[in-house]
C-alpha cells in the first residue's frame, strides 16, 4: 500500500499535522482519519475522486446543517487530493465517546433527557427548508418493494416472514406522507457522540438524503433499544414535544418491518456476523409489534405504562 501521507500531501496546511490515525468503525466506503494539529482534533475522510460532485453537495448540506446551532462535526475543508485521485472532506472533531457506548451505563432519567435533546436536534435539520432542486422526483415505495423481492428470492428467509412481508406490501402507502425533509440518514447512538459536558454531538452526515421524516425513526428500532430504550422513548417525545400522533406509529411500523427483512438481505456483503445480526434484530421487531399486529411497539407502551 502507498504510504498514507501521499494521499493527503497536497491538503493545505497538511504539512502541519502532527499524527494521524485512521478510524476503522463503521460500515461506510470512505477512508477516514483522526488528525492532531496544533489547533486541536480533525477528522478528514476520503474518497474516490470520481465522487467530486456528490462529496461537494454533501459538504454543501453539511454546511446548512452547521448553521443550525448544536454540536456537530462541522466542516473546515473541502477539495481534491493525492494529485486529484481523491476527495477530501476536513472536519472538525466532536470530543467524548459514542453515545451507544455511554448510555447502558448513566442512570435512566439521564438516557431520557439525552433521547429528548436528539428529539429536538433532529427536528431542527428536519425544519430546513429543501430547495426545490433537492426535491426526490419520486417516493421510495417502489424501491422498498423492489428491496423486499430481492429479500423474498434470498436464502435468508426468517420464520414468519411472510406475514411481515403482506403487512408492508399492504401499507406501503402510509410512507411518505409528510412534505420532503432534510435527513440526517443513520441517525442513531452510534452516530451520536457523548460530550464532556454531558450534551450531544452529531457525526457521520455522509447518508444525508431529502425524504420522508418518519423513515429517520425506523433506526430506533434497529440500533437503539438494544442499548436504551429511555433514550428512544425520550427521542420521540420530544420531537413531537410530547404528543406523538397516530399516523407517525403507523407510517414507523411499516418502516420497521421492511427495514426488518430488507436490512438482513443489507448485511449479506459483510458476511454471517453482520445477517446474524440483523436477524436478531427482526426476530426482536417481530416481539416489539406483536408479529406487526400492534403499531405502538410494545418497548414504547412498557416504559410509559411503567411510567
Amino acid at each position: 500500500m502507498r504510504d498514507g501521507a501521499a494521499l493527503w500531501a497536497d491538503i493545505p496546511h497538511s504539512g502541519g499535522w502532527t499524527a494521524v490515525e485512521e478510524v476503522t468503525k463503521g460500515w461506510s466506503s470512505d477512508r477516514k482519519y483522526l488528525i492532531a494539529t496544533n489547533d486541536g482534533k480533525r477528522l478528514l475522510r476520503l474518497s474516490d475522486g470520481e465522487q467530486y460532485q456528490t462529496k461537494k453537495k454533501e459538504y454543501e448540506i453539511i454546511q446548512k446543517y452547521a448553521a443550525l446551532g448544536f454540536d456537530m462535526s462541522k466542516p473546515v475543508g473541502f477539495g481534491l487530493c493525492d494529485g486529484g485521485k481523491r476527495v477530501y472532506m476536513l472536519m472538525s472533531w466532536v470530543e467524548g465517546v459514542e453515545l451507544e457506548s455511554a448510555l447502558p451505563g448513566l442512570a435512566e432519567d439521564e438516557q431520557y433527557r439525552l433521547g429528548r435533546e436528539a428529539g429536538r436536534i433532529l427536528r431542527k435539520i428536519h425544519a430546513l427548508p429543501v430547495a426545490d432542486e433537492d426535491v426526490p422526483s419520486q417516493t421510495k415505495k417502489a424501491k422498498k418493494l423492489a428491496q423486499l423481492e430481492r429479500y423474498e428470492s434470498s436464502r435468508l428467509r426468517q420464520d414468519g416472514d411472510q406475514a411481515v412481508l403482506r403487512y408492508v406490501r399492504e401499507n406501503i402507502d402510509r410512507i411518505w406522507r409528510q412534505p420532503p425533509a432534510y435527513l440526517h440518514g443513520d441517525y442513531h447512538p452510534g452516530n451520536l457522540i457523548y460530550t464532556p459536558e454531558g450534551n450531544l454531538g452529531v457525526i457521520d452526515f455522509n447518508r444525508w438524503e431529502v425524504g420522508d421524516p418518519y423513515e429517520e425513526f425506523y433506526k430506533l428500532e434497529s440500533f437503539g433499544v438494544e442499548c436504551s430504550v429511555p433514550y428512544c422513548v425520550g427521542q420521540i417525545d420530544a420531537y413531537f414535544d410530547d404528543d406523538v400522533p397516530e399516523e407517525f406509529w403507523q407510517t414507523l411500523a411499516v418502516y420497521v418491518a421492511h427495514a426488518a427483512l430488507h436490512s438482513i438481505k443489507w448485511a449479506e456483503k459483510f458476511g454471517q456476523r453482520d445477517i446474524d445480526g440483523m436477524a436478531a434484530r427482526y426476530r426482536r421487531a417481530m416481539d416489539s409489534y406483536d408479529g406487526f399486529r400492534e403499531i405502538i411497539p410494545g418497548w414504547y407502551r412498557g416504559y410509559k405504562d411503567g411510567k
